[in-house]
């Protein structure tokens, strides 16, 4: 590894770089109309950083002006039974755990503001989401006139709004500044001591320990353990409440409250465990291993004839196959499925194949699907086997298997 700059999380002159992916797309949620601007996608660099100060990685390539949040990016699982019913639970555990009933709530980063809608219906709560990519036309129907959205980033210019709850799911990945960022929300809070702060990220301590390389994305420049999330809202100003898996661990989740005391002594660092750091120190070389053999199986599929489609048109679709590129832009995958219809008919940033519902599988008969993600496949037999599909689907994780 090689020293390069300061971390983000801490301040702290620790940060190296481990593992490196270049070109690839800088969007991998937007929708993107055609073949010919999917394959001219505008392109970025991955190179990510790992503090052994306090565990956070980041990525010290991320180029913040290639950035363009708006109505065009399609980020939303709604359209999925699985992840609804997560989604309903956690707004169930999360009104009951903090008595959020009667209550003022904020949401930073709503996308098309389903959580919101959900936590001011169930709790009979009222509520203000922020992002740049809500849709008007798309707005829940629960939560009605209770809800407020702005399309706009949060930022210094509404820290003057309280609320006796703010929430940011899957947001703060996306922020290179994590610090800043958070001081930012601890400033918000003020001496509202009751106030409860909800954020869930990617854990990437599942992406270190499965060797995860689909799961890095040039939009998510910063990525979380439980020990760099944890140091992270203590240094902001926070004290930790509980600190949470949930999505077969595929979500990190943190909830705190403002301490009547900043905190933010480096002594008060936890440093990542040694299985942390040797998982990241492994992970270059077990990454191209697994991209090697996913690229070794695609190939002998292609070759025996077998159609190959990939189930989930969404960031881990697009990160699997800009780094199988040399392998699928010549047929070996040709579409990837989505139940999201708003993803119908796009095309994949980078590498170009269309995106298509599970009812086009009717007539392509495809041999073999590759599921993007595994909490997933009991969705995708249900779809396959309505539509008369028989094919082998084959988890992401599962490449030795594949090969």
């Amino acid at each position: 590894m090689v020293q390069i700059s300061s971390c983000p999380n801490c301040m702290k002159e620790s940060v190296e770089t481990f593992y490196t992916a270049d070109p690839v797309p800088v969007h991998s949620v937007m929708l993107v109309p055609t073949r010919e601007e999917a394959l001219d996608f505008p392109a970025g660099k991955i190179a990510l950083g790992f503090c052994n100060a306090c565990g956070f990685i980041t990525n010290t390539s991320f180029d913040e002006s290639k950035m363009n949040y708006s109505p065009k990016c399609e980020e939303t699982q709604g359209f999925s039974p699985t992840f609804q019913s997560f989604h309903g639970g956690l707004a169930k555990d999360l009104i009951e755990r903090y008595g959020l009933r009667d209550k003022s709530v904020l949401e930073i980063g709503c996308g098309k503001g389903e959580f919101i809608s959900m936590l001011c219906a169930m709790g009979e709560n009222r509520g203000i989401g922020f992002d740049p990519a809500f849709v008007p036309q798309r707005r829940p129907e629960r939560g009605g006139d209770a809800v407020e959205f702005i399309e706009d980033f949060y930022s210094e210019k509404y820290t003057h709004i309280k609320a006796d709850f703010i929430a940011c799911k899957m947001t703060l990945e996306h922020i290179p500044d994590t610090q800043q960022f958070v001081s930012m929300v601890r400033r918000a809070v003020g001496e509202n001591f009751d106030t409860t702060v909800f954020f869930q990220v990617p854990d990437m301590s599942r992406v270190l320990k499965d060797v995860a390389f689909w799961d890095v994305y040039h939009e998510h420049c910063s990525y979380f353990t439980t020990g760099a999330l944890r140091n992270l809202f203590v240094t902001s100003g926070f004290d930790v409440i509980d600190v949470w898996t949930d999505y077969d661990d595929q979500y990190l989740m943190i909830t705190a409250r403002p301490a009547k005391r900043l905190l933010c002594d480096a002594k008060t660092l936890i440093p990542p465990s040694k299985t942390e750091v040797d998982a990241v120190r492994s992970f270059t070389r077990e990454a191209e291993r697994r991209i090697h053999l996913w690229q070794h199986a695609v190939n002998r599929l292609k070759q025996e004839g077998q159609h190959v489609v990939i189930w989930g048109s969404g960031s881990k679709g697009v990160a699997f196959l800009s780094a199988l590129r040399a392998h699928v832009d010549d047929g070996g995958i040709e579409y990837a499925v989505d139940i999201n219809p708003y993803r119908k008919g796009c095309f994949m940033p980078g590498t170009g194949q269309e995106i298509v519902d599970p009812a086009f599988l009717s007539a392509y008969r495809p041999e073999v699907v590759i599921a993007m993600n595994s909490i997933y496949i009991p969705e995708i037999g249900t779809d396959l086997k309505r539509h008369g599909v028989r094919a082998t689907v084959m988890p992401i994780e599962a490449v030795e298997a594949a090969v």
